[in-house]
């Protein structure tokens, strides 16, 4: 009988067990963080006032184009704004242009007969305060002459700050707006340089990634090295 009892009593206590088993409950926690990533955007747009062969923009027209064709007259000015537009959407970047002419080796002899020797001062209109020109770069085998435009977001006082800044800096950057022929050229001058072309190439690469740039001019100097040299590469 106390057998009968005892072995009851275990069945019992396993029953309670068992029911107390299946109706514990924990304490828990649970959270999640999820990580997207997205396609980071620079991108540029370059392009300059529809003209007449005059260099006179109908102001009724309102249109930008990527091409313009001019008469050439001796002494005119003729209206030519190349723009580079930003996306306002854009990752900070570093921007350059390139404003090559042919016919250069004309180009040299007229600028130094009429322009103080030097054919940037047939290109005017360059601001300053926003971009720094290189001297000119000659390429006798192509008969070509390019200068580099390199964007400065800064002051002149601190144009080693080469970044454009998302949310800080403008969106349209005119890298000059005209033309100026030197007066009294002959008309064998004129021949000469009858089938010049202005070509005007812009690029951007993302800032980040490269060494911060600042008014440390070593410092500045080589991250700008370094993004130029990344950009010739994707080439």
């Amino acid at each position: 009988m106390k057998k009968k009892i005892l072995v009851a009593c275990l069945c019992v206590a396993l029953a309670v067990l068992t029911i107390a088993g299946t109706t514990l409950a924990y304490l828990t926690s649970k959270d999640t963080v999820t990580n997207t990533f997205t396609v980071g955007n620079v991108q540029i747009k370059l392009d300059e006032a529809k003209v007449d062969e005059m260099g006179k923009i109908d102001p009724t027209a309102n249109a930008r184009v990527q091409a313009n064709t001019y008469k050439l007259i001796p002494g005119h000015t003729y209206t030519k704004d190349p723009t580079i537009h930003v996306d306002e959407k854009s990752e900070n970047c570093f921007i350059r242009a390139k404003v090559t002419l042919n016919n250069a080796d004309k180009w040299i002899t007229i600028a130094a007969n009429y322009a103080d020797g030097k054919i940037e001062n047939i290109i005017k209109g360059t601001d300053d305060n926003l971009w720094w020109v290189s001297n000119p770069a000659v390429d006798p085998t192509a008969n070509t002459v390019t200068y580099t435009f390199v964007y400065k977001n800064e002051s002149k006082a601190e144009s080693l700050k080469r970044v454009w800044q998302n949310g800080v800096d403008g969106k349209d950057l005119v890298l000059f707006n005209q033309i100026v022929i030197p007066g009294n050229l002959t008309g064998k001058e004129l021949t000469d340089v009858a089938n010049t072309t202005i070509t005007v190439v812009a690029e951007a690469i993302q800032a980040d990634g490269f060494a911060e740039s600042s008014n440390d001019a070593a410092a500045a100097a080589e991250a700008y090295s370094k993004a130029m040299a990344a950009l010739d590469a994707a080439k």
